[in-house]
């Protein structure tokens, strides 16, 4: 299988494919798409653009192109430019929208300026014809979504977990976001039939720290991983493929002082009535606080550190080393 096959549809005549991009696409040359919700709502200006052009140098020097996906004026933006980058991460505050699959359409109506998650990213990227995707971490199972004691549970399960059933694009992240209930994360992915591989340690890890204390399904080295993606997408089975890598050892918290800090920023979430759309901005706020900055700096690693991993795999998966 042809890992460049496009995905089919109407999207594609969305797509604004920068010359890059297209040019590596058309050399059968290694690309990795990356997010753009990172930039407009995951960290302040500057740093916001400062870990985009991170994030993209750490794709090159992997050997890779990179390819930052965002929407403006209804048209989907696959490659941006400097100036670009510049102008999504200066937006004003609240301008620009979040683009979800459940939120596309009125994303795209909706003109100007919006940021693709998880699940719009790696729509756009299979439509490119592009095979690998790096972020920070998916979004998941929240805790309390299927059970609550005493209380009804909330449903509250991301649409990134749906995104990976159903579009065959590898996903490179630091695992599930650690605000989430992380072992219902893993079997709702089982369920769905998505295979999730940790490189280079036996346990999951956990966003902010290297650990989680969740077994992973499958653990391998970096070739190996690439050659389960090749393998796995070459089935046809039509779903993605979750690779989790730790973030750098220099930038992660012990994994019991970012277990408490997430338990006590989730208690405090709960007991101010801060629910929905509004709970993850919200938990990583207060993280990083009871953190003093240390949980920033691990997203910032990770982040970055992602993207060289995609580069990676996308490279190996382009020179044919990933079918040794």
């Amino acid at each position: 299988m042809n890992l460049r096959d496009a995905g089919e549809g109407p999207i594609r005549a969305r797509l604004i494919v920068a010359p890059q991009v297209a040019a590596a696409l058309a050399a059968h040359a290694p690309v990795v798409a990356l997010e753009s919700t990172l930039i407009s709502h995951g960290l302040p200006y500057p740093a916001n653009v400062e870990v985009a052009r991170a994030s993209e140098a750490a794709v090159r020097a992997a050997g890779a192109i990179p390819a930052t996906i965002a929407i403006r004026d209804g048209r989907i933006l696959v490659g941006l430019d400097d100036a670009a980058l510049e102008a999504l991460a200066s937006a004003p505050a609240g301008s620009v929208r979040k683009a979800a699959r459940p939120s596309l359409a009125t994303a795209l109506h909706a003109g100007g300026w919006a940021a693709t998650t998880v699940s719009a990213t790696m729509i756009a990227a299979h439509a490119t014809g592009i095979a690998v995707f790096a972020t920070g971490g998916i979004g998941g199972v929240h805790r309390g979504a299927l059970s609550r004691s005493g209380v009804a549970p909330t449903f509250d399960i991301s649409a990134d977990l749906d995104e990976l059933a159903r579009t065959p694009v590898a996903v490179v992240c630091a695992g599930p976001k650690a605000i989430l209930d992380v072992a219902a994360t893993l079997e709702y992915l089982e369920t769905r039939g998505v295979p999730v591989v940790a490189i280079g340690q036996a346990e999951l890890p956990g966003f902010y720290s290297r650990t989680s204390a969740v077994p992973a399904p499958v653990s391998v080295d970096e070739p190996a991983a690439a050659h389960l993606v090749r393998v796995h997408l070459g089935l046809g089975l039509g779903s993605g493929i979750l690779v989790c890598t730790p973030v750098p050892a220099a930038a992660a918290l012990p994994e019991e002082v970012a277990r408490v800090a997430v338990e006590r920023a989730i208690r405090e979430a709960a007991a101010a009535g801060v629910a929905g759309p509004a709970l993850t901005p919200w938990l990583l706020g207060r993280i990083a606080e009871l953190t003093d900055g240390a949980s920033v700096r691990a997203n910032t690693a990770l982040i970055v550190n992602d993207a060289a991993v995609a580069g990676r795999l996308a490279r190996m998966l382009a020179t044919g080393l990933a079918d040794r």
